[in-house]
């Protein structure tokens, strides 16, 4: 008799390991870098054209303040350059309501994505909000560094200012925007009320002019406008000698993150409803 016949049989082999799933951190990642190349695709396109308009917007803004005061004033109302004033007040609006419009379309420009499960709306509503951050934070660098280095400015710059107000401008856009992005889906007519009410704000917020130097009144009615914060702590990173006390940043960050806690709330909420619209 055979003495290996006589052996039992070997167990059967285990199956394969299944492959270790990625981590879902690592999957919003790829998914948040997969639309933020999109957006940038949709937003600039492959010529330069589409950055340079990037550029262009906000510069022209700063020109043409800079152009129609300086015929009427002998200097700015902080330091000595037209331009350098002005710039530090546009370029916070701009953070602001470049990604507060931007936030605001994020499931109306992505919702065929959104029908995927693997992609959420808050993952289109961030992708927006990097998208419009870099290139804002590129123009803002290249447009300080134009206007100093082109006109022989000395300026102490505060650094750490200068991104507190920069942050503090995205933020508040990033926490109208998700609040938009809801409102504005279920309740269409919202979205011209909101151009209604926010027409003047490029007036209400400080961006020509010093909070100091309106009238006590209008103080009273400036201060309820967070950008007024934002723009003034902007300005402090210029301008070494600008103290303004009136600065409440709390108040401009609890504005802006219980818009987004809301925001976030209503778009996991509602985002089928959305989708349907």
């Amino acid at each position: 008799m055979d003495t290996f016949s006589s052996l039992p049989a070997p167990p059967p082999m285990p199956p394969p390991m299944p492959p270790k799933a990625r981590a879902p951190r690592f999957r919003r990642l790829r998914v948040l870098s997969a639309l933020v190349i999109r957006e940038m695709d949709k937003k600039f396109g492959r010529s330069v054209g589409g950055y340079a308009w990037a550029l262009a917007e906000p510069l022209g803004g700063i020109l043409l303040l800079s152009i129609v005061f300086s015929l009427a004033l002998r200097s700015p109302p902080l330091g000595t350059s037209f331009m350098l004033f002005y710039m530090t007040g546009i370029i916070p609006f701009y953070m602001f309501n470049t990604m507060a419009k931007g936030v605001a379309g994020a499931v109306k420009s992505n919702r065929g994505l959104l029908n995927y499960p693997v992609v959420t709306a808050l993952d289109a509503v961030f992708a927006k909000f990097v998208l419009n951050f870099m290139t804002i934070l590129l123009v803002a660098v290249a447009l300080s560094t134009g206007i100093i280095v082109g006109g022989g400015l000395h300026v102490n710059l505060d650094l750490g200012a200068a991104a507190v107000a920069f942050v503090s401008a995205a933020a508040l856009g990033l926490g109208v925007g998700a609040t938009n992005c809801v409102l504005f889906g279920l309740f269409p007519t919202w979205s011209n009320i909101w151009g209604v009410l926010t027409r003047p704000l490029f007036l209400l917020s400080s961006i020509f002019y010093t909070f100091e130097s309106a009238p006590a009144s209008f103080q009273a009615v400036l201060w309820w406008n967070p950008l007024v914060h934002v723009v003034a702590t902007m300005r402090t990173a210029f301008y070494g000698t600008y103290d303004p006390q009136f600065v409440s940043l709390p108040y401009v960050w609890g504005i802006a993150l219980g818009l987004f806690v809301v925001g976030a709330y209503l778009l996991r909420r509602h985002t089928s409803l959305l989708l349907d619209q």
